[in-house]
């Protein structure tokens, strides 16, 4: 059996080291709500050291002006400081939050703890305009966008005119440059006994979510709320697996959110970025083709037709087992490898 497990392991890690062709994203996510869009954006910076993935550019849905302060400290804090970041205009959830504190601590010196140059969403180039700006500087058919918060950017990059990155529209400039969106919302499994889960990132700002369902014109994979929950990030991998520096912000960051410890936090943005870069490695099933409607209510349902532009993420238990270990690889790898 040991040696059964180092070979899974070995291939696991040989499944993570190789990729074709590096995958373009653009990542939108509501930083500073949940402690999991840190740890995806940490996983989304160890996949471009393996060239699986570009990094274009993180735009901020949740409108704190802290939001793309704690980005742009992470983002340094991995290497990669002129990461290009915009902040929501006219968003939701205006709260700091558990973590976003964290841009502005200070070491026993004084000294910003996580260096960064962006202090305020004030000063961040508006999302939409950073997204088209972004878009219309990459070859056709070339870019994946992955939206792990609000609906918010998405439903007004659709309603964006003309300037002077692009003479397109929003949606066809969308339609021109973008692949897939990979989404994280939704639910469309019952969650503890309730077939009507209403999920976060789709009730938050429902009439944005009710926007894209409609006019999207790319194909959309959706990482719903059941698949997170079935694949927890491990408690002992915080605990044990951050130590080779004194203050690490992912750690720092899921400490200072989560308030009962010991505890397996779900996964839930984490999986739309592993099904991002790596669509063919197995970690997830797809549903068949149809269509999401989101209901007033922010509830969602899939209703399957063969021209449908929506498919959402299956995971069986097998599958959960790998995409945890896939997880914490990605998480934990240290800046410098």
């Amino acid at each position: 059996m040991k040696h059964v497990a180092l070979l899974l392991l070995a291939s696991l890690t040989v499944s993570l080291g190789l990729q074709a062709q590096a995958v373009n994203l653009i990542f939108d996510t509501d930083m500073g709500n949940d402690v999991d869009d840190a740890m995806a954006l940490a996983m989304i910076h160890s996949l471009e050291r393996r060239d699986a993935c570009r990094l274009l550019a993180v735009t901020s849905s949740k409108d704190h002006p802290q939001s793309v302060a704690f980005i742009d400290a992470l983002n340094t804090f991995y290497g990669r400081p002129n990461v290009s970041i915009g902040a929501v205009r006219n968003g939701v959830t205006p709260e700091l939050g558990r973590y976003l504190g964290l841009a502005a601590a200070k070491d026993s010196a004084g000294r910003r703890k996580y260096p960064h140059d962006l202090t305020s969403g004030a000063d961040a180039p508006d999302a939409v305009t950073l997204i088209r700006k972004t878009l219309a500087a990459q070859p056709d058919k070339s870019v994946k966008i992955v939206q792990v918060g609000f609906f918010t950017n998405m439903a007004q990059l659709l309603d964006s005119e003309p300037d002077e990155h692009s003479p397109l529209d929003g949606p066809a400039l969308i339609t021109k440059k973008v692949t897939e969106l990979v989404v994280m919302a939704g639910a469309f499994q019952t969650i503890r006994f309730n077939t009507r889960h209403l999920e976060y990132n789709v009730r938050e700002d429902v009439a944005a979510s009710r926007k894209l369902v409609k006019e999207w014109p790319t194909p959309i994979v959706w990482s719903g709320f059941e698949v997170g929950m079935a694949a927890a990030y491990p408690w002992q991998s915080i605990e044990q697996d951050f130590d080779y520096t004194d203050a690490h912000i992912v750690r720092e960051a899921y400490l200072s959110y989560v308030q009962e410890k010991p505890h397996d936090r779900p996964t839930w943005d984490l999986t739309a970025v592993l099904y991002a870069v790596y669509p063919d490695r197995g970690y997830f099933g797809l549903s068949a083709q149809g269509e999401v409607i989101v209901g007033d209510d922010g509830g969602t349902d899939f209703k399957p037709t063969e021209a449908g532009r929506d498919r959402y993420l299956l995971m069986d238990d097998l599958q959960a087992s790998r995409v945890r270990e896939a997880l914490v690889q990605l998480v934990t790898e240290a800046p410098s490898l």
